[in-house]
C-alpha cells in the first residue's frame, strides 16, 4: 500500500525524469540534481509508493509495469501545476526542461520535425519535442490522457473537450519515378497533366493507415464515372514514395511533401487528370490546455513552422 507522508512534489519530479530519461544521471541533468540525490529520491519513492519502480536493465532503468502505469497521469499532473502557478506569459523557452509529445503522419517529419528542431536548438535548448504516430481511432484518447499535447491531422469531428485550428490546406499531386516507361512512352514530362485513361489504367499506391483502398481522389474519380486501380496501401508517406521510386506504381502525395522529396528519392512530379479537393490539416488539443502558457508557445512554434504550407481552401 502507498505511504503517501513523505512524497512531495519534488519526488514527482524525479519519478518523471526517470520515466524519461531511464538514467539516475541523465535524469538528474533534467532536474538539477545529483546522482546519488536522485538515487535517494528513488529509495524514497519505493518506499512511499510500495513499489521496486525501476530495475537496472544493461546501462538503463527499466520500468515496472506500475511505473509505466504512473507515466502519462503523472505528466499531466505536472503540466496541471505548471499551469496552475503560471501566469499568463510566464513560460520562458530558454529556461524550460519541459517535453511535448505532438503525434502526426510521418509528412510531419519531413515538413514540421527538422524546422521545429532548429528552433527549439535556437530558443528551448533543454526543452524536448516528440513526434508519435497518429492512430486514426485513438486520437481522442491519446489527447485525453494526456499521452499526446497535439494532434495534427484531416479536419474531423471532435468531442467537445477537444479545440481546434486550421493550420494549413495541401493540394495533391501525382509521382511516379523518374524514366517512368509508360508516362514517356505516352509523351508526359514532369509537371504536365496525365491523361484521365492513362491515369485509371496504371498501378496506383495509396496513403491508408487503416489499409483502405479508396480515398478523396476516388470521390473526384467517381463524380466523373471513373475508378482506379489500386494495388497497394501504405500506412506511411515514405512507404508510397519509395514503393514508388522502385517501381511502375503511381501515387498522390500532398503537393509539398511530393516537391521536398522528389529530387532526393528520384521521382517526377505530375498534375492528376481530376481535381482532388485540398485536405484541410488542424491541430487539435485538450480545452485543459488552452490557456496554458507553454501548450500556447508550442502550438505558435508549429503554426510558424507549418503556415507557409498554406495553399488555402478550394474556391467555390
Amino acid at each position: 500500500m502507498a505511504n503517501l507522508s513523505g512524497l512531495d512534489l519534488n519526488l514527482l519530479r524525479v519519478l518523471d525524469a526517470l520515466l524519461t530519461e531511464h538514467s539516475t544521471v541523465r535524469a538528474g541533468r533534467r532536474v538539477g540534481l545529483s546522482q546519488p540525490a536522485v538515487s535517494a529520491a528513488l529509495g524514497r519513492l519505493r518506499t512511499s509508493l510500495g513499489d521496486q519502480l525501476f530495475f537496472r536493465r544493461g546501462q538503463g532503468l527499466e520500468p515496472t509495469e506500475y511505473a509505466r502505469s504512473l507515466e502519462a497521469p503523472l505528466r499531466r499532473i505536472l503540466e496541471d501545476v505548471e499551469a496552475l502557478v503560471s501566469s499568463p506569459g510566464a513560460f520562458d523557452p530558454a529556461a524550460s526542461t519541459m517535453s511535448f509529445t505532438v503525434s502526426g503522419s510521418d509528412y510531419f517529419a519531413e515538413l514540421l520535425m527538422p524546422e521545429l528542431g532548429r528552433v527549439f536548438s535556437k530558443v528551448a535548448p533543454q526543452t524536448r519535442v516528440h513526434l508519435v504516430d497518429l492512430v486514426p481511432d485513438r486520437y481522442v484518447d491519446t489527447l485525453e490522457h494526456g499521452v499526446v499535447d497535439l494532434a495534427l491531422m484531416p479536419t474531423a469531428s471532435m468531442p467537445g473537450w477537444i479545440e481546434s485550428r486550421t493550420v494549413f490546406y495541401s493540394s495533391f499531386s501525382l509521382i511516379a519515378r523518374k524514366g517512368h516507361p509508360g508516362l514517356a512512352a505516352e509523351g508526359i514530362g514532369p509537371g504536365g497533366m496525365v491523361p484521365l485513361d492513362f491515369y485509371c489504367d496504371l498501378r496506383h499506391v495509396m496513403f491508408s493507415p487503416e489499409g483502405r483502398s479508396s480515398a478523396v481522389a476516388d470521390l473526384a474519380l467517381a463524380r466523373v464515372g471513373r475508378s482506379r486501380n489500386v494495388v497497394m496501401t501504405m500506412p506511411v508517406f515514405s512507404g508510397i514514395y519509395r514503393a514508388v521510386a522502385g517501381s511502375d506504381l503511381i501515387a498522390l502525395l500532398p503537393t509539398a511533401l511530393a516537391k521536398r522529396v522528389a529530387e532526393a528519392a528520384g521521382l517526377d512530379v505530375y498534375v492528376p487528370p481530376v481535381r482532388v479537393a485540398r485536405a484541410e490539416i488542424i491541430m487539435v488539443w485538450h480545452r485543459r490546455y488552452s490557456a496554458s502558457p507553454p501548450h500556447m508557445w508550442l502550438r505558435d512554434q508549429v503554426m510558424r513552422v507549418l503556415q507557409p504550407l498554406d495553399e488555402g481552401p478550394d474556391q467555390a
